[in-house]
């Protein structure tokens, strides 16, 4: 089946990973992407795509990814792509989703992440009602403790206004599916690294600072531990959800790869032939979840997916991507 896709967030990290993973393994597929181009939504990420900003263009088949700039939370714009364009399948990636920028400010996040996602909702429900992917986070089931791992009926408990307001969109997801039936899935992925991921963001932090024998900020005592997927593992497990996912569900995709924050620091360090003395301990966030591990056997049982990027390689290709694209990330670094 050719599909007809809408992508939100697309010029950001994980949704443009998302788009190049599916040129490769989805040539047939016809793309139209929103981002509003915030500050983690860059245009340049998306120059080997061949894409337009033409409408007229992208109908008469000459392009097969059309880029519009606008807000999911814009309701008229919104309405209007759902109105022209007859989805077959509509993938919500747009967030705010940075941590320590919600401790700052909550509000954007609310904006985005819950009312953005209404919006949506909304327009799908009201114009063909797409199947419909929500891509989430494991930050939303809170922190673990020394054992055990998130599974998908594990209680959400949010620690901070960005996964709170994660796990509220996620609530409002499961409202459309239980309230107006819509074909909604939900995905809850472990911590992403790999290529255009915008430097404020730990892994292409330390990297980035490496390289430019800057210090690596660690908070606390940096034995927080995360479950690492390379991004296309991720993007896999979120069209394999698309496809085979049964409506209404959730789906933890995980990357197998437990590691405290230190220890990733100190491979990067060794990847980069710089000394430990780089590390600087520094004061810990507030609400720092202390653990997090995904049990995705859900996914594996159902879907048929699992992480197939083994840390230490998708590690030494995420290092090399940024030490061969410095004239993607120190614009933004600026």
């Amino acid at each position: 089946m050719s599909h007809l896709l809408l992508i939100t967030g697309a010029a950001g990290f994980i949704g443009s990973n998302f788009v190049y993973w599916l040129q490769r393994t989805q040539p047939d597929a016809r793309i139209v992407i929103l981002d509003a181009l915030t500050y983690a939504g860059h245009l340049p990420t998306l120059a080997q795509l061949p894409y337009t900003q033409n409408e007229d263009e992208f109908s008469a088949g000459s392009k097969p990814i059309l880029f519009v700039q606008g807000d999911i939370g814009d309701q008229e714009l919104v309405t209007r792509l759902f109105r022209t364009f007859a989805f077959t399948g509509v993938f919500n990636l747009a967030a705010e989703s940075h941590v320590d920028r919600s401790i700052a400010g909550a509000q954007p996040f609310l904006r985005t992440n819950i009312l953005g996602t209404q919006t949506m909702l909304d327009a799908a429900r009201l114009n063909g009602n797409p199947r419909f992917v929500q891509i989430s986070t494991d930050e939303v089931y809170g922190s673990l403790g020394s054992d055990g791992k998130f599974t998908e009926e594990t209680p959400l408990a949010p620690n901070s206004p960005y996964s709170a307001s994660k796990a509220s969109a996620d609530f409002f997801v499961r409202a459309a599916f239980h309230t107006f039936g819509q074909p909604v899935t939900i995905t809850r992925c472990s911590n992403n690294y790999g290529p255009y991921q915008f430097p404020e963001k730990m892994m292409p932090l330390m990297m980035t600072n490496a390289m430019g024998d800057i210090q690596l900020p660690v908070y606390g005592d940096g034995l927080n531990v995360r479950d690492w997927i390379y991004v296309d593992d991720h993007c896999a497990g979120i069209w394999a959800a698309f496809e085979r996912g049964k409506l209404g569900e959730v789906y933890n995709l995980g990357g197998d790869s437990e590691r405290a924050n230190l220890d990733v620091v100190r491979q990067i360090l060794k990847l980069a032939g710089k000394p430990e003395s780089l590390i600087r301990y520094v004061k810990d966030r507030p609400g720092h979840d202390r653990r997090y591990a995904i049990d995705f056997s859900k996914s594996t049982r159902e879907l048929g997916w699992k992480p197939t990027v083994k840390f230490e390689d998708g590690l030494a290709q995420t290092f090399a991507w940024y030490r061969d694209h410095r004239s993607w990330w120190e614009p933004l670094r600026s």
